[in-house]
């Protein structure tokens, strides 16, 4: 099927409780529209529709007339419709980039149009929680180019977005599940593999993997040896934390060096294990 996609246009972030009937009704005071699919997926992923208007000129005055409009207590985003894809793109070779301290109201459309000026995007998203529908704070935006992926690495670390600073790395695909758990508990992340996937100006670890016990005087006791603690962050009943040093060479030689005599060495705490992705470390600015 041919689709005059100057026609049409996009209408996403939409609260689950908007219905084709409604968007017909508020669209079709900017202009008389032929058609509304609503798109919903069975995932945490927000619906959107697609509206399709007779007359150009009155999709295009949507794009005004409606764009941060707040329809069911929500502020939709309105843009013009893309072709459509059959199929999932495979973005497996690309380069991706993890983007942190997110603001609640950040969106994928957000992310995308904020990392659109460094290249090409294969893929973007911004990762919510399954229960709630909320975002978890945390994205990720995917680069046909590396070196488009490592500028925007360098040039987003710290940048409003929103009402934060965002914080920008390298991500890391999650690795294929072990064949057994006889195998997995014979593979071992090396202390070189850390050093190599961090940036050299890296001061925040995340340390994941703990399944009790975990407190912010543990994480003091621990890291303190290897130099200034600039900030903690614990998630007891997740099980991980962030941790924040001063960039001293103490710190960023730690692991691996030996401790101070009569203290014993640091526990070793295994990366994160998240859906879809993983972070031994982001860079602070």
């Amino acid at each position: 099927m041919w689709f005059l996609f100057f026609l049409y246009r996009y209408v996403g972030n939409l609260s689950r409780d908007v219905t084709e009937v409604l968007i017909l009704q508020l669209f079709s005071q900017i202009g008389p529209c032929k058609s509304c699919k609503m798109i919903t997926e069975h995932t945490s992923n927000d619906p959107y529709c697609f509206v399709e208007f007779y007359e150009h000129r009155d999709a295009a005055a949507a794009l005004a007339a409606m764009n941060g409009r707040k329809i069911l207590g929500k502020e939709v985003k309105v843009n013009w419709a893309t072709t459509p894809s059959s199929q999932k793109k495979d973005t497996s070779n690309h380069f991706h980039v993890f983007v942190g301290d997110l603001s609640p109201e950040i969106t994928t459309e957000d992310i995308k149009s904020a990392f659109a000026p460094f290249g090409k995007i294969s893929d973007a998203r911004v990762v919510k929680d399954m229960a709630t529908g909320k975002s978890k704070g945390y994205g990720f935006v995917s680069f046909y180019n590396k070196l488009d992926a490592e500028n925007a690495i360098v040039h987003m670390g710290g940048q409003w977005l929103g009402g934060r600073q965002i914080r920008t790395n390298w991500a890391t695909r999650k690795p294929p599940a072990p064949k057994s758990t006889q195998e997995n508990n014979t593979k071992q992340l090396r202390f070189e593999d850390v050093v190599n996937q961090s940036s050299p100006k890296n001061c925040t670890v995340y340390c994941g993997g703990i399944a009790s016990g975990l407190t912010d005087q543990l994480m003091r006791q621990t890291f303190s040896p290897f130099g200034q603690i600039m900030e903690i962050r614990v998630f007891p009943e997740k099980g991980y934390s962030f941790v924040s040093q001063s960039p001293s060479a103490a710190w960023m030689g730690g692991f691996g060096a030996q401790p101070p005599q009569g203290q014993a060495p640091p526990p070793v705490i295994p990366p994160p294990n998240q859906a879809g992705y993983g972070m031994a470390s982001y860079q602070t600015q």
